[in-house]
């Protein structure tokens, strides 16, 4: 049987909050009968789901950061949001992790500000599950840290090995850097030092990945910072939705394309459930004292779900204490050896 744990999560978080929210928190309760869950938002929202489900602990927070406001300032100034007042409940112990599709900045901050870092971690750290070829490949940064230092990227490998072998169950996962060749040298200064470092402290790092290669399976964890990474995930997620859209008006030109369209139609549903980040949830940030899942503003009922579930497999996989006791810090004066 699971271990019995409980998460909070944010009623109010996405684009169509409450309703998808409430639809997945609902469906993760019923996967998952060791789940118990506080859910924070305004009262008129959270009161009513918690009467109709035994699991389920209310939670008024009668404020709601927009995906619009400045993250850091909003966070400072809305104490009683529902993204402020889920962090904190990990921070105290009534929760183990927390959940929301809303802002990603607010969540960034609010769980660096109020769940608080790892000890000996520079920076949390977004990461992303991408479908590869062999298996999912775990992206990270994807967005927490637009400017970083090469030390910062041994921190983020150490982490993301962590998750991919507790949660996705990858056993020794390879290590990569997302840069432009192959070759040691290949890159900016910043890759070029990033790559020695990675190779004197990960002693699973394989090499460069070139960004074909994000797709194929070669790596199981890949390793940038925020601001490339970020690039990179939106890319596949655009090349994902044209790809499909150009099939779906292909077999639906014509009779024998309907025909052949209706023949496939089961690959295809299962091809886009695994290519969909709805499948995965969330993304993971790595590095806070406690599970933290942050997903799409766009987030489906099924995403929520998931979102969720993977927030309680981190909890159980004991994620964050996993991360305290295995990481190497890297000097903020260690500089890695250009090749």
């Amino acid at each position: 049987m699971s271990e019995d744990i409980t998460l909070s999560i944010d009623a109010m978080g996405g684009d169509d909050a409450p309703g998808v929210v409430l639809t997945g928190v609902a469906e993760a309760l019923a996967a998952d009968e060791a789940l118990r869950v506080i859910l924070c938002g305004p009262a008129q929202v959270v009161d009513p789901f918690a009467r109709a489900h035994e699991r389920c602990t209310a939670q008024a927070a009668e404020e709601v950061i927009a995906m619009g406001e400045h993250p850091a300032n909003a966070v400072r100034r809305k104490k009683d949001s529902s993204i402020v007042v889920g962090c904190q409940l990990v921070r105290t112990g009534a929760a183990q992790g927390f959940f929301s599709a809303g802002s990603t900045g607010a969540c960034l901050a609010a769980a660096t500000l109020h769940i608080g870092r790892i000890r000996g971690i520079k920076r949390p750290a977004l990461a992303q599950v991408i479908p590869a070829a062999a298996g999912p490949c775990l992206l990270i940064d994807v967005g927490a840290n637009a400017d970083c230092k090469p030390q910062y990227l041994v921190q983020f490998a150490q982490m993301a090995s962590v998750y991919a072998g507790d949660v996705l169950d990858i056993e020794h996962p390879r290590i990569g850097l997302l840069n432009i060749g192959e070759e040691d040298a290949k890159g900016s200064t910043f890759a070029q030092q990033a790559h020695a470092l990675l190779r004197k402290h990960v002693p699973a790092f394989a090499g460069n990945c070139e960004p074909g290669d994000l797709l194929q399976g070669r790596f199981d964890v890949v390793v940038t910072d925020g601001f490339t990474g970020n690039i990179a995930l939106k890319t596949i997620e655009g090349s994902a939705q044209l790809l499909f859209g150009y099939m779906k008006d292909a077999l639906s030109s014509g009779v024998k394309e309907k025909i052949g369209a209706a023949l496939v139609a089961g690959r295809l549903r299962q091809l886009k459930h695994e290519l969909s980040p709805d499948t995965f949830g969330g993304s993971p940030l790595l590095g806070v004292r406690g599970a933290c899942v942050v997903g799409h503003g766009s987030s489906s009922a099924e995403a929520v779900k998931n979102g969720v579930l993977v927030c309680a497999r981190a909890v159980r996989g004991d994620v964050a204490q996993v991360i305290e006791r295995t990481i190497i810090p890297v000097g903020d004066s260690e500089e890695g050896t250009q090749a």
